[in-house]
């Protein structure tokens, strides 16, 4: 068990291992049309090194909650950390597309069981308003990957190429397990039995949930706005406007300060009513998109769908910071299982709508960037629609 003297070192190291899904997806950002190069392979193929990613983790949040709930936090972080370290080896040493897909669904699978044990273990250690803060400061702080990953990511694929992104990574998950080693421990007070039936009937529960169900698709939605200009920006940044993979890096970590800042104004609001703040938001977002829409025909620098994209991703992590923290503590007695279903549907409905629209529309310019946000900023207008006659828990 968690030893009373280790609670705040604990803490941090759990905020220290959230952002790890953020950093495996955005620190090669920069370095996808690159990857692309050296591989041999097309945008799409390299693309879809991320999507499986993704996929892998939002299906394994599904019975990861599950099993933390019923066999602890503690070990379950052990393991993904020390697979964490020998997938992301094998990723950086290899050249064969195949085994570089293995790998990420495994890293996937692994951040899945890491980050729903760390989602828990706020809920296990932290009550009432001390819970509800850290749940909203957690969100913030798992900002810090996307904003801070392809930064990095950029240098080091100008000084020492795609491979090192992964072997940084690699040392890092082998510093977390160390210190998780020396100074964690369990926080998960009374075991639940898995069974696959009671399993099924808490999913059953939560999905008749209305609140809980709409913000698991707001979450998810929200996120894929970020998703796909990830997908896509890097290779419109360096082969259609012809900036360097440093270039791309410091655009991503402009929009993760956007991310962040959009968390940050939904801290600052959190005792404002939930349904006119998000609704606002998203009235706002379309706004936004839709001057970015027409302006697409006089303007199409790198200046403008940077500032465009950035007031565009701050409506979305207010959003999605609300929702978020919402979703996790709406069902305390069952915190991995709400943790792991709020991801796992969150991140496959962020994996199947930003991939799905890179894939038809192909964005090569401002243009096609405006027209995705703008089919997601509609998909987000429908469901916060549906939900102003449910009284539910907002």
């Amino acid at each position: 068990m968690l030893k009373e003297k280790n609670k705040f070192i604990a803490t941090l190291l759990a905020f220290a291992l959230i952002p790890m899904s953020g950093l495996a997806t955005d620190i090669y950002l920069p370095s996808m049309p690159n990857m692309a190069l050296e591989l041999h392979q097309t945008e799409t193929r390299i693309q879809l090194t991320l999507t499986l990613f993704l996929i892998s983790y939002g299906v394994t949040q599904f019975f990861a909650g599950s099993v933390v709930d019923s066999y602890g936090r503690y070990r379950v972080t052990l393991v993904s950390l020390g697979l964490f370290m020998v997938s992301f080896l094998v990723t950086a040493l290899t050249k064969d597309i195949m085994v570089i897909y293995a790998m990420r669904i495994l890293q996937g699978v692994l951040a899945g069981f890491a980050i729903v044990s760390k989602r828990a273990f706020f809920v296990d250690v932290y009550e009432g308003e001390k819970r509800k803060h850290y749940l909203s400061v957690m969100t913030i702080v798992w900002s810090v990957g996307p904003i801070i990953a392809p930064f990095i990511g950029g240098y080091l694929q100008k000084l020492f190429g795609w491979q090192s992104n992964f072997y940084v990574l690699a040392v890092y998950s082998f510093l977390l397990l160390i210190f998780e080693y020396l100074f964690s421990g369990e926080t998960l007070k009374v075991k639940k039995p898995f069974i696959i039936n009671f399993v099924f009937r808490e999913y059953d529960m939560m999905f008749r949930s209305k609140d809980f169900f709409y913000g698991m698709l707001m979450c998810g939605i929200s996120y894929a706005m970020v998703i796909f200009f990830n997908l896509c920006g890097a290779f419109i940044i360096e082969h259609k406007m012809g900036y360097s993979e440093v270039v791309a890096g410091y655009v991503s970590l402009i929009l993760g300060f956007a991310w962040m800042s959009g968390g940050f104004l939904g801290k600052f609001l959190i005792d404002k009513d939930f349904l006119p703040k998000n609704r606002f938001a998203n009235y706002a977002q379309l706004f936004f998109i839709l001057v970015m829409l027409f302006s697409s025909f006089y303007l199409n620098s790198i200046y403008s769908l940077v500032a465009f994209a950035f007031v565009i991703h701050v409506t979305a992590g207010f959003i999605f910071n609300n929702y978020f923290a919402y979703c996790l503590g709406r069902f305390p007695n069952s915190a991995g299982v709400a943790g792991g279903l709020t991801g796992g549907v969150s991140y496959i409905i962020t994996s199947a709508v930003s991939y799905s629209i890179v894939a038809i529309l192909r964005p090569t310019m401002q243009l096609g960037v405006a027209e995705g946000y703008l089919i997601m900023g509609i998909l987000a207008f429908f469901i916060l629609s549906m939900t102003k006659l449910r009284k539910a828990h907002l």
